[in-house]
Parts: C-alpha cells; structure tokens; sequence
C-alpha cells in the first residue's frame, strides 16, 4: 500500500515511492527505451505484468507526473503512453543501479531480460 505524503520521513523515501519497486523502474526503462508505446505494445514489452498491475502503475507514474497517457479521439480508439520531462529526469539514478548491480552481483540474464540500452551495461557471461 503506498504510503501517504505525511508518512514519508526523507526525500528517498519519497523517491522510492515514486519510482520504486518492480515494475515502476521497469516501466520507466521500457519508455525509455521505446519511446512512445501503446498499451498492449507495453504490456507485451513488460512480459510477466498482469493488465491490473500495469494499470495501477501507470496510473500511479501519470500521477506522480512520470508518464503522459496521450488518448486520440479515434476509432477504434488509440491510447499512447511516454516520458514527461521529469520522467526523463528518473532515468540517471535507474541507470546508476543497474550499473552498481551489475558491478557487484552476476546475474544470469539469458533468456530473462535485454540489456537495459540506456546505461549500456551488458552483464558478463557466466
């Protein structure tokens, strides 16, 4: 349960909140990586991501002003999800973990996830 503003202590925990967690980050690198993506494009992208989880996430990235849901008065209707400028500002501190990860853990990714190509680490094969 996401804690309320006047339970967060520090300015990391309220960054955690924000950007935090499993599928948050992950959802910020698949933007980041693929630009502007349709829902079903992003859920495809996410892999293991229940239709409830992905959507309770990007509601919460669209209101922390992390991600922009751009919907076209379309038919069939077409809905598109991206960066906002403070979601592009997230990206640095993502890529400094998986660097520190990568750096101090070995991990084997065959099969599981690309490589994030925004920080450009490749993880060393076993």
């Amino acid at each position: 349960m996401p804690k309320t503003k006047q339970n967060i202590r520090c300015p990391l925990e309220h960054g955690l909140e924000v950007f935090g967690g499993k599928w948050k980050s992950r959802i910020l690198c698949v933007l980041s990586a693929m630009g502007v993506l349709r829902y079903s494009a992003l859920r495809r992208e996410m892999g293991n991501i229940t239709d409830a989880v992905l959507s309770a996430a990007l509601k919460e990235l669209m209101e922390d002003q992390l991600v922009l849901r751009q919907s076209y008065d379309e038919i069939p209707p077409r809905v598109e999800y991206r960066l906002t400028e403070r979601g592009e500002s997230v990206l640095p501190i993502l890529q400094s973990i998986c660097q520190w990860a990568g750096q101090y853990e070995k991990f084997d990714y065959s099969g599981t996830m690309i490589h994030c190509k925004k920080c450009g680490y490749r993880p060393t094969p076993l």
